[in-house]
């Protein structure tokens, strides 16, 4: 009868022992997971030699928990930074799995200037932007915006009168310059609170730099500005302008489409 009692006692304080020890892993666990965050950073896919340009098929997200202080301490390259990492150059040569640094990349040297981020093949052109028309001066280099214009036509009906339109110009365009900050220039004027600006500078093809320009000079531009991971072309958006007839006849269809989208049935 002692022996089972003997054993009884043991089996309830390996219980207690093991159920205490739980409790404080667990503790020590929490106070972990409270000083540390999750962070998505450029994951580099394969062997990279240097020189070589990164583009996007080059890099996947990668997804790490560390220490707060060790990410500010840190250089490497957030997820959400790509756009300003496709096109650049390795100052050393690269190994896969390897978390991209921006010490891995050549510089954008001084002597080659602006003209070293436009891509090759592409032109710089500045469009005219004012708060509105600018996303409240929110819009950053290396953002992604559509170019919509609003004109004045003559009106379908064939007469004198004119009729206001809408439509969107190019879709997916990539800001290289806002005002005349770009780069890690532009990080430091943030930094200090200089985010004014009434010029964007966009990268675009020389067949499309002709309509910008025309588009600036006869009617308004406004850009809109895009989620970092949204590069899709709508062709919808591409044969669709809206003048006072389309928008009235349009409205009610417009707010069905929103609650579609929103799972409202």
């Amino acid at each position: 009868m002692r022996q089972k009692m003997l054993l009884l006692l043991a089996v309830v304080f390996g219980l207690l022992a093991f159920m205490l020890t739980y409790k404080q892993l667990e503790h020590e666990k929490a106070k972990i997971r409270g000083s540390s965050e999750e962070r998505v950073l450029i994951q580099v896919k394969s062997s990279m030699v240097e020189g070589q340009e990164i583009k996007m098929t080059d890099i996947t997200p990668h997804r790490v928990r560390r220490e707060k202080e060790s990410f500010n301490r840190s250089r490497e390259i957030p997820w959400e930074e790509r756009s300003r990492v496709i096109g650049r150059r390795l100052e050393v040569t690269v190994i896969p799995g390897q978390l991209l640094q921006y010490s891995d990349l050549k510089p954008v040297t001084l002597r080659n200037g602006f003209s070293a981020v436009i891509k090759d093949q592409c032109r710089a052109v500045s469009v005219p932007v004012d708060p509105v028309s600018s996303v409240n001066n929110l819009i950053q280099p290396n953002d992604n915006v559509d170019v919509l214009g609003t004109f004045r036509f003559p009106d379908l009906r064939g007469d004198n009168s004119l009729d206001t339109v809408t439509m969107t110009i190019l879709q997916n365009v990539k800001v290289l310059a806002v005002g005349n900050r770009w780069g890690n220039n532009y990080a430091s004027d943030s930094m200090s609170g200089q985010r004014s600006y009434s010029t964007v500078t966009l990268q675009l093809y020389p067949d499309e730099v002709e309509m910008v320009i025309f588009a600036s000079q006869k009617g308004r531009l406004t850009l809109s500005l895009r989620n970092f991971e949204d590069e899709r072309i709508s062709k919808d958006i591409e044969a669709r302008s809206v003048n006072f007839k389309s928008l009235e006849k349009e409205i009610p269809k417009y707010n069905q489409r929103r609650e579609e989208r929103r799972g409202i049935r």
